[in-house]
């Protein structure tokens, strides 16, 4: 996890780059094919037979949640700032 002082967009983005490449492993290991956001977490229960996977696509799915979040308050106050004090 990020530390606060680190939160930027580009951290943000390299951050869901990583928590993805591993979420798309384990969709892929375990053949999960939801066809909405909702279903993932039932067929995630039902097919994921690993503890240890199950509690990680857990995680990841919380850390993916917290980084977006993270990421639209940081591009919202960005475009709340006058032009000339953006970077």
């Amino acid at each position: 996890m990020l530390k606060p002082d680190e939160l930027t967009i580009n951290n943000i983005r390299k951050e869901l780059e990583k928590i993805s490449q591993e979420m798309l492993s384990l969709i892929s290991k375990y053949n999960l094919s939801a066809t909405t956001q909702l279903d993932v977490i039932d067929m995630a229960k039902e097919k994921i037979t690993h503890k240890e996977d199950y509690i990680r696509f857990l995680e990841l799915s919380l850390e993916g949640r917290i980084y977006g979040d993270a990421a639209a308050a940081i591009e919202n106050r960005e475009s709340q700032r006058p032009e000339a004090t953006r970077h």
